[in-house]
């Protein structure tokens, strides 16, 4: 996408170097010949290009937009996300009636995650900035966010929408382990 936009920026700015170069004394075939020049310049450079450039980038981002989508798969790993108005509750698809409340969320590293986000009372949004990109969770709705830690580690995330007094510290931890570490966590014992 950045080569992409960078083939653009470059055209233009040769283009408009070319327009302010160019003076009355290149203009000696006259006004019509003037007049076709612009034509070539207009349709084939100022507008062919970028449509194709674009058409390319449009492309391009659909294809990676698509296996960003949460698709069901072998290594895809489920955690639910619920949250309440100042604490969020994750649950695990692999651990069933394991609920983590006011602890770090728990994923495995380098699997991608889906994280099934809702909430019990007010609007949330829930955000790993390290992971991946907001996304709200409404009451009554389940929203699907694919996260994956390319690393074994901490991540922040926070409730990033206003819900009241107080949301400002609205914060969680996902831990993302290795797979012994992930595979140490799904044996526990639930409490």
């Amino acid at each position: 996408m950045f080569a992409g936009a960078s083939a653009i920026l470059v055209l233009v700015m040769v283009l408009l170097w070319l327009a302010f170069r160019r003076g009355p004394a290149v203009r000696k075939g006259g006004p019509a010949a003037e007049e076709r020049d612009e034509r070539i310049w207009i349709k084939g450079l100022g507008l062919a290009f970028p449509l194709a450039t674009l058409a390319a980038l449009t492309a391009y981002g659909l294809v990676v937009g698509e296996r960003l989508l949460p698709r069901p798969g072998p290594d895809v790993v489920t955690v639910g996300a619920e949250g309440r108005q100042w604490a969020w509750t994750f649950t695990y698809a692999d651990a069933p009636g394991r609920a983590t409340g006011g602890h770090p969320a728990t994923s495995p590293a380098g699997r991608p995650v889906d994280v099934a986000i809702t909430s019990a009372d007010v609007i949330q949004s829930f955000w790993v900035p390290r992971l991946a990109g907001k996304l709200d969770a409404v009451p009554g709705h389940v929203n699907i966010l694919r996260i994956e830690a390319w690393e074994p580690g901490d991540y922040a995330g926070l409730g990033a929408e206003f819900n009241g007094p107080g949301y400002a510290g609205h914060r969680f931890t996902v831990r993302a382990h290795d797979a012994a570490g992930w595979e140490a966590f799904l044996a526990e014992e639930t409490p």
